[in-house]
């Protein structure tokens, strides 16, 4: 059987990936609607070697559509998700307009595919970060339990979207020219710096991006009882997120048991080598679609500590592959 598609924001970094991974992964598509805004309309993009118009994303976009890959952010799948379920198909949506919404499952295929069959029209992908952290996370998890996570992320421009990775590229042009660097798309220069803020900061001081990690985590891993503390960094690396990550478990478990566990788990691959300089980068991880953990270490300041260093491609696993797997899953 094959499906009728509808890519919302096709013309976005996510968008065009949601194109080369339904090529490569050679999903069933029957028909596929590319939908983005008014101003893209009538660009063409390709699939499978033949060149699409974009069309203008309405309310009335998505008959005879059976599967919504949407990723045009919060305010669009707001207004938008709701004429596609009414029409009668499944929405993925990459955005966090739904992410913490009761009803409405928030998935990453490795930890919780069981949720996709509760859907209502509209299943939710989770957060990138959060994504590659509970793939690694999970499967501890599941031999003894996670008390609490401290991570600090340090995530690529490819994660705000396409306009900040093109201002990476043209301030650090500037900035090796000795030229005077003007920010627009970030609060302060991206280039050759690093800025510990990544979303707005709330009344906690913390961000919206490090609260939702804490408040996804425990969504996806079904544990309203991990604690969890993270510190959002955006870094002047164009793709692949990385995380430092330190946990405290209930019983005792080694370092070489967790490298055990991980090599064993679905969606990783355990590169720690130490002695030989070999651990995950993003320049490693880019284009792929595995989540690559190493720096695999007890923790000498607790008694049930473990640290690692997790790294994954956010605009693959992070956002679109995530959300492809999750329609996989729902067509079976």
């Amino acid at each position: 059987m094959k499906y009728n598609v509808a890519v919302m924001g096709a013309t976005g970094a996510v968008g065009n990936c949601f194109l080369r991974i339904l090529e490569e992964r050679k999903f069933p598509v029957k028909n596929i609607r590319l939908l983005a805004s008014e101003h893209s309309r009538g660009k063409k993009l390709k699939f499978k070697g033949k060149p699409y118009p974009v069309e203008a994303l309405t309310h009335d976009s998505f008959k005879g559509i059976d599967i919504v890959l949407a990723s045009a952010g919060a305010s669009r799948s707001l207004e938008f998700l709701p004429s596609a379920v009414k029409a009668g198909a499944v929405c993925v949506d990459n955005s966090s307009a739904f992410r913490t919404e009761k009803n409405v499952p928030l998935v990453v295929p490795e930890v919780n595919p069981e949720k996709i069959k509760e859907n209502k029209g509209i299943i939710a992908n989770p957060n990138c970060s959060t994504i590659q952290m509970v793939v690694a996370l999970w499967p501890i998890h599941r031999i003894t339990k996670i008390k609490r996570i401290v991570v600090t992320t340090f995530q690529s421009v490819s994660g705000a979207g396409q306009k900040k990775i093109i201002e990476l590229w043209e301030q650090s042009k500037m900035f090796l020219a000795k030229k005077k660097v003007t920010p627009v798309e970030f609060p302060h220069r991206i280039a050759f710096n690093l800025i510990p803020q990544i979303d707005v900061f709330m009344e906690n001081r913390y961000t919206k991006e490090e609260m939702k990690i804490g408040n996804e985590t425990r969504k996806i891993m079904k544990d309203p009882f991990i604690q969890v503390n993270a510190t959002c960094i955006r870094v002047p690396v164009f793709y692949a997120h990385s995380e430092s990550v330190n946990i405290e478990t209930e019983k005792h478990i080694g370092a070489d048991e967790v490298q055990e566990i991980l090599s064993k788990a679905p969606g990783l691959v355990v590169i720690d080598d130490p002695e030989n300089n070999s651990y995950p980068m993003p320049m490693l991880a880019e284009g792929k679609d595995e989540v690559f953990v190493g720096r695999i270490r007890q923790d000498e300041s607790i008694k049930n500590g473990i640290s690692m260093w997790i790294v994954s491609d956010n605009i693959r696993k992070g956002a679109a592959l995530n959300a492809i797997q999750i329609a996989e899953r729902l067509i079976k």
